[in-house]
């Protein structure tokens, strides 16, 4: 088993209990050393709160089962603001600012920003502006075929 698979192993089950979920993990090599890259999820906004706490629960488990040879820098971070959303869980982002992408135009956009207002089995229906207007669209849900946060300005 490769060190990657060997931190997920023994990472994922202690982050799962406490509501978060490991996105990815990367080891890497630059100027300075090693560097454990762990970048972690959940359905609620992530803030620095949550990147201290999971650093503090998973430092002493890699201390212990010690999964990386050598000395490294541990860097615990989040998918960030914009992160992707799977396309199973778009029910738990009512009401937040989203970015849809079409896999069939509506109105000749493929690309869609607004707030999510409501998700059913076979549809959503988001505001967007248009000009200097919010405007309700609905959509086939089958038409959503990637989707993430978005910032609003």
């Amino acid at each position: 088993m490769d060190e990657i698979t060997k931190v997920r192993t023994i990472l994922e089950g202690p982050l799962r209990e406490v509501g978060y979920s490991l996105a990815e993990v990367n080891l890497t090599n630059g100027k300075d050393g090693l560097s454990l890259n762990i970048i972690v999820d959940k359905d609620d906004p992530i803030s620095l709160d949550d990147i201290v706490r999971v650093s503090e629960i998973i430092d002493p488990i890699l201390e212990k089962e010690d999964p990386i040879k050598g000395p490294y820098v541990l860097d615990v971070s989040s998918l960030g603001a914009e992160k992707p959303i799977a396309l199973d869980k778009l029910e738990k982002y009512v009401s937040r600012y989203v970015n849809l992408h079409l896999s069939n135009p509506y109105k000749g956009e493929n690309i869609l920003e607004g707030t999510l207002l409501e998700v059913t089995d076979s549809s959503l229906t988001l505001s967007v502006k248009v000009k200097s207007r919010k405007v309700k669209i609905s959509l086939p849900r089958e038409d959503v075929d990637k989707a993430r946060l978005a910032i609003e300005f």
